[in-house]
């Protein structure tokens, strides 16, 4: 299998950093999302991405701008994967959005389409009859700013075809991942079954009163030697990705991660705090404070 024509579905900031290393790897890309408006912000993300990959790759003005011109933009599903080999889908972290998404996307795509899910926590499974081709369907998994953390979790359900997993692991290759492929389905793939727990430790501290965010980073930072504390890692993973986890939590049943839910939309996602994609959540950026000299020193 090969794959020239690549649709990213859903432009948040995980879904514009999928399309923009995809194209800058040189595959034509096409970028979905649901109005104008949400492609607008994704321009405006892809255009920051250019300065990101001259800054840490070293990328040449011709190299970025080459990779924009490989995107083109669509807010009609069917336009948007006429040709499509390959469809990454990164729309939002409920079950019910990404449900109806797949029962859209199968009246629309060609048969020869790929379909991949960029979910962070669910499973391929979940969704696996809703895409209407199972066995064409399995999970492809990046962490946040691609370009540098270049981790690509391959995971299939039992119903993919072994040469569509093999195909994707090559995919991944071939856009500069490192490809980590797994065997079962697993919750969180391997990073987030680590990952999240941690956050979410962090976040219930927060929500119980016991300490501020920059007082848990503090202590994590130093206790561990890490460069960032959870919330500086929240606000990079997005802050509207953590309360869909929550949310989808709290609706199953666990209280406490439905008061961390209730706490995020009423401090954070309501007031436009989303993370370092608005330049503010937990902190304020571009010049945090947790890059401060002094942060771990007072």
């Amino acid at each position: 299998m090969t794959f020239q024509n690549v649709t990213i579905a859903g432009s948040g900031v995980l879904g514009s950093q999928i399309a923009f290393q995809t194209a800058y790897k040189g595959f034509k890309v096409s970028v979905y999302d649901i109005n104008d408006a949400a492609i607008e912000n994704a321009k405006n993300r892809l255009m920051q991405l250019k300065e990101r990959y001259k800054q840490d790759l070293g990328a040449s003005d011709e190299a970025v701008e080459s990779a924009y011109n490989r995107m083109s933009f669509y807010t009609d599903l069917a336009q948007a994967v006429n040709d499509a080999d390959l469809v990454i889908e990164a729309v939002p972290e409920l079950v019910e959005i990404k449900t109806k998404f797949y029962q859209q996307l199968a009246q629309v795509a060609p048969e020869k389409t790929i379909f991949a899910t960029n979910s962070s926590t669910l499973l391929p499974s979940q969704f696996a009859d809703a895409t209407g081709r199972p066995q064409k369907f399995l999970a492809l998994h990046f962490a946040n700013e691609i370009w540098v953390n270049n981790t690509a979790e391959i995971m299939k359900h039992p119903n993919t075809d072994p040469d569509v997993f093999e195909a994707i692991v090559d995919f991944a290759k071939a856009i500069g991942m490192v490809a980590l492929p797994l065997q079962k389905e697993q919750p969180g793939y391997i990073l987030n079954s680590l990952l999240v727990p941690f956050l979410e430790a962090a976040q219930m501290l927060l929500v119980k009163g016991i300490a501020d965010p920059e007082t848990i980073d503090k202590t994590w930072m130093i206790a561990t030697g890490a460069p960032k504390g959870p919330f500086a890692i929240l606000d990079v993973v997005g802050i509207n990705t953590a309360y869909n986890i929550a949310y989808a939590k709290g609706q199953a049943g666990n209280e406490q991660s439905r008061k961390v839910a209730e706490y995020l939309k009423m401090e954070y996602i309501d007031k436009g705090k989303l993370g370092t994609g608005t330049n503010e959540g937990f902190y304020s950026y571009p010049n945090p404070k947790y890059l401060e000299h002094d942060f771990l020193a007072d």
